[in-house]
């Protein structure tokens, strides 16, 4: 095995508190990434001091440590367009996750579409990009179309032009990377395909973002979402970036405090984006907190990530494809660190558990992706999620464990 270059997984390790727990009196093997990544001491630090030292609502006090929380909570919003490549901070929403800012762009941008246009998504979509369009299918009277992915887990980029040809599309919603196959999308491609047919395109980023670095200009999407827990972030915290032109036609998300600019009880206008779609008092401190973990991962940079993260998917790929009777879904050359897999006669739950006592996590269950597997002809798989954390070891732990459940299954 290889040592990422610049990358040192034992120091990163030592800033996640977590890992020096031990479940069931293993050392802790933490493979569910994908769902939600643990958390450096960093984040949680930044957090705190804000707690002790300057915590105070936003955009609304005049007094020296709201007007204090309200520049460090925009100077998040500005790190957080500088990292995506953004024109300006005026184009990034803060939401409570990635699902919230798809369902905004649904909501409101999908308002503007016309009865009988139409939304395409993928075969491979998270309920998060798949359910909002549904309802708002329902709500106007919208087509709903679905690009295929190819047998070896890749969207079919012919039969998506092909929906684009033949009918009138209004936006394209594609996942970056699927959080089933791992697969990772042509997004720059498939933005300069929609864009000739006349259509906007909407990027779930939730796996991708992590996985992946991103630069909206360059890929020319229209909206990108992504969330902070994924990211190495807290809880309740998501992104919406949408281009500026785009965002100022769009009507509000949700009503209430500070996305108006007059209200009067016979009318109200609104305020300009972003805060046009924050209603509310935000999660000032999870804010913080995104701003600490997008420092943090910049300090460790993209290109060791990502180099990284190849090393392991194709040590673990090679490893398991090694045992008898494991199945592998999706493409094993072209994919970011997910891997979802089944074992012949073993229900993907009994595999979890089995590995959970010995002190590995990793998730079982449809993965919020009911229709793909059903595609796939699963009704559950197991995955295995790595982060900058994983190292080589706990992949070699992770291998031996599963032969161990293969054996408890041998008839």
């Amino acid at each position: 095995m290889q040592k990422s270059v610049g990358f040192d997984v034992e120091k990163i390790r030592n800033d996640f508190p977590i890992l020096q727990q031990k479940i069931n009196g293993k050392p802790f093997v933490f493979l569910d990434s994908g769902a939600s990544a643990q958390k450096p001491i960093q984040v949680i630090e930044a957090m705190q001091k804000s707690v002790y030292t300057q915590y105070a609502n936003v955009h609304r006090g005049v007094y020296t440590m709201s007007e204090a929380m309200t520049d460090q909570y925009e100077a998040v919003r500005q790190k957080i367009a500088d990292f995506m490549g953004a024109v300006s901070a005026e184009e990034v929403v803060f939401t409570k996750n990635s699902t919230e800012a798809i369902n905004l762009v649904a909501y409101s941008f999908g308002s503007l579409l016309s009865q009988g246009q139409g939304v395409v998504i993928s075969e491979m979509e998270h309920h998060a990009n798949l359910v909002p369009w549904q309802m708002l299918r329902d709500r106007l009277g919208l087509h709903l179309f679905v690009a295929p992915i190819t047998d070896h887990g890749d969207l079919d980029l012919i039969a998506l032009e092909q929906i684009l040809l033949e009918n009138d599309i209004g936006i394209v919603a594609i996942t970056h990377m699927s959080n089933v196959l791992g697969t990772i999308n042509p997004i720059k491609m498939i933005a300069s395909m929609a864009h000739q047919h006349g259509a906007k395109i909407l990027i779930d980023g939730s796996q991708g973002i992590v996985h992946q670095q991103v630069n909206v200009q360059d890929l020319d999407v229209d909206f990108y979402t992504f969330t902070g827990h994924k990211l190495y972030g807290p809880t309740g915290i998501g992104i919406l970036w949408g281009k500026k032109t785009l965002l100022e036609q769009m009507p509000p998300f949700m009503g209430g405090g500070d996305m108006i600019e007059r209200v009067t009880f016979e009318k109200s206008t609104w305020a300009p984006p972003p805060v046009r779609f924050e209603a509310g008092t935000q999660p000032i401190l999870e804010v913080v907190g995104l701003g600490a973990a997008i420092d943090y991962v910049l300090s460790i940079g993209y290109d060791n990530i990502i180099n990284h993260d190849e090393q392991l998917v194709n040590y673990a790929l090679e490893k398991m494809q090694a045992i008898e009777g494991i199945s592998i879904l999706g493409n094993p050359e072209k994919r970011g660190g997910v891997i979802a897999f089944t074992m012949n006669d073993v229900h993907a739950h009994d595999i979890a558990t089995l590995l959970d006592q010995n002190g590995i996590a990793v998730r079982a269950g449809s993965h919020c992706a009911e229709p793909l597997l059903h595609r796939l002809h699963h009704t559950s798989v197991a995955r295995a999620s790595f982060g900058i954390y994983t190292n080589f070891q706990e992949i070699d732990v992770f291998i031996e464990t599963l032969k161990l459940v293969q054996q408890m299954f041998i008839k």
